[in-house]
């Protein structure tokens, strides 16, 4: 594989990516983390610099891999490492109760991002046929300037789209635990709730899209909000122009409205459009899967994908 996934194992069918290698489909938390190349330690050590012989404290700590004594990162005194296995500890009640399943974990950029997906057993079902499964992705960043992250992440089955979801409305004290703090796994746990709750409100957008139709105007105009054309440093007549132009994206957005898989249901509507740049965007813009995964999940693609679904409501609202 190359450098952006470091280990990767999955559990079941292959998932979207295509990454990583199969393991058993009832694997506990514990095995995946050892499946996927987890099983390590990190540990936070003072770090120094030689000045003129001495050895002086930077003031700063390393945060170390126990495998290889690779540097993952500097970071500040008050840092609170958690490890893997606590990570993978947080599913462990879920899948012993049946509710979840461990489906993907790996490691990216080195060591420095370390993630679980486990799928939830909840899913609907819309427009005859068009399945949404409802997964929770931990991500456990051991990087300085990264939180610990829990989000919903529903993929749609026909295609492998996927959208990364914060549980509430006010997710930044929820959903994201900063490293100054002690983990604690009993709190995030409430939030399972709130995912459920985002399953059903996710549905119900999903049928309020698939019941308005987009003309061939609007729908233009939509991707090209997605995909702008660059206008920067032009004259007012010259962004006008521009603004009537496609970029290559929005171009592939609108090859991609027909051809995607999944496109026959609820055709013609803000469904199918959003659909699009969830499919272009995972599996297609980019130079490699591995990349896409990366953006999907914790690069621009993530902000991308909840613009797209929210721009697609604002237009289905105003059709």
């Amino acid at each position: 594989m190359a450098h952006l996934v470091e280990t990767m194992a999955f559990a079941g069918e292959t998932p979207w990516h295509g990454l990583g290698h199969r393991v058993p489909a009832d694997l506990s938390p514990w095995q995946m983390l050892d499946a996927a190349g987890l099983d390590w330690k990190v540990d936070k050590i003072q770090s120094f610099v030689n000045i003129n012989g001495k050895q002086v404290y930077t003031g700063k700590d390393a945060l170390v891999r126990s495998t290889d004594g690779r540097i993952l990162d500097v970071v500040s005194q008050d840092w609170n490492p958690l490890q893997n296995e606590e990570a993978f500890e947080f599913f462990n009640d879920f899948v012993c109760s049946g509710d979840m399943e461990m489906h993907t974990a790996g490691s990216l950029k080195h060591g420095q991002i370390v993630w679980a997906l486990a799928k939830v057993k909840e899913s609907f079902d819309v427009f005859g046929g068009d399945q949404v499964d409802s997964y929770l992705l931990f991500t456990l960043p051991h990087k300085f300037g990264q939180s610990i992250d829990v989000r919903f992440t529903p993929i749609r089955v026909v295609c492998n789209n996927t959208l990364t979801l914060s549980l509430s409305s006010k997710q930044d004290n929820m959903v994201k635990v900063s490293h100054r703090r002690e983990f604690d796994g009993d709190q995030v746990k409430q939030m399972l709730g709130i995912a459920s709750d985002k399953l059903a409100k996710y549905k119900e957008m999903a049928k309020f899209l698939g019941s308005k139709k987009f003309k061939q105007e609007s729908v233009t105009d939509y991707f090209n909000r997605i995909f702008p054309v660059n206008a920067y440093g032009r004259s007012k007549n010259e962004e006008t122009r521009v603004k009537k132009e496609l970029s290559s994206s929005a171009e592939l957005a609108l090859q991609a409205l027909h051809e995607q898989p999944g496109a026959k249901f609820a055709e013609g509507s803000w469904w199918q459009a959003f659909n699009a740049v969830t499919y272009l965007t995972d599996h297609v813009i980019g130079r490699t899967q591995e990349g896409r995964l990366t953006s999907a999940w914790y690069g621009p693609n993530k902000a991308l994908k909840v613009k797209a679904l929210e721009t697609a409501v604002e237009m289905a609202e105003a059709a």
